[in-house]
């Protein structure tokens, strides 16, 4: 019998649902920033994890935290124009603007949130950073771009490499004292709301145009050809 791995067909709600709800973990926690002024309930735990973060620092993390400083921001939208490119040139037009919509999406609501909220970031941040702490930039545009190809190569591997990129890169954002704990998270829940609504958009015409867009195929066509190929043997 011949694996069939066509994208399983999920009800709409099952991404709104979820997207919706990350971003409102994304916005209560700003929302009680600015009425808190900087001091909401969970700054304890904000300062405990500083706290612990310094307890971390050598010099063999205090590199691996630099290399991940220089690629979180810059580097992720960067790959996201590359992977659009390549999925333009693979004719899927479609499929590459919902990769560069959800990135500068992302990328515009994570800097609109830094100038809402206008957060002071922690004392003696080991990297240079601009205004504005929360949410991170570089966990939001890591979510983003990993997400995507988390969606874009259906694989459990390819998710599981995901999730652990996205947790790498808040643990360093904390760990270089450039954020708190909450604004990674912030970050993070406001990239992963902007995916999944994006993806509850596009994923039909995706998906279609995944299966008649030429000899490069992702997963939609190439377990359609299968299929075909199943059929025909029977």
């Amino acid at each position: 019998m011949i694996r069939v791995l066509r994208p399983r067909q999920q009800p709409g709600w099952q991404l709104v649902v979820p997207g919706v709800l990350l971003l409102c973990a994304f916005i209560v926690p700003g929302i009680m920033l600015l009425v808190g002024q900087g001091e909401p309930a969970f700054n304890s735990v904000d300062t405990t994890w500083q706290a612990f973060a310094f307890t971390l620092h050598s010099p063999f993390w205090d590199g691996v935290n630099a290399v991940l400083n220089g690629v979180g921001y810059a580097g992720m939208l960067v790959l996201h124009g590359v992977l659009a490119a390549v999925l333009f040139v693979w004719r899927r037009p479609l499929t590459a603007t919902f990769v560069l919509v959800s990135g500068v999406t992302a990328l515009a609501l994570t800097q609109l949130g830094k100038v809402v909220v206008g957060r002071e970031r922690p004392v003696g941040a080991k990297v240079l950073t601009d205004t504005g702490s929360y949410p991170s930039g570089h966990v939001s545009a890591t979510t983003a771009l990993l997400m995507v190809l988390a969606i874009l190569v259906s694989r459990w591997w390819m998710t599981l490499l995901a999730a652990l990129g996205v947790i790498a890169m808040m643990i360093s954002r904390t760990y270089l004292s450039a954020h708190w704990l909450s604004d990674v998270l912030g970050g993070a829940c406001l990239a992963g709301g902007v995916v999944l609504i994006l993806w509850w958009r596009f994923r039909n015409v995706c998906v279609k145009e995944n299966e008649t867009g030429g000899p490069r195929t992702i997963w939609a066509a190439g377990a359609s050809r299968r299929l075909q190929a199943g059929e025909r043997a029977e």
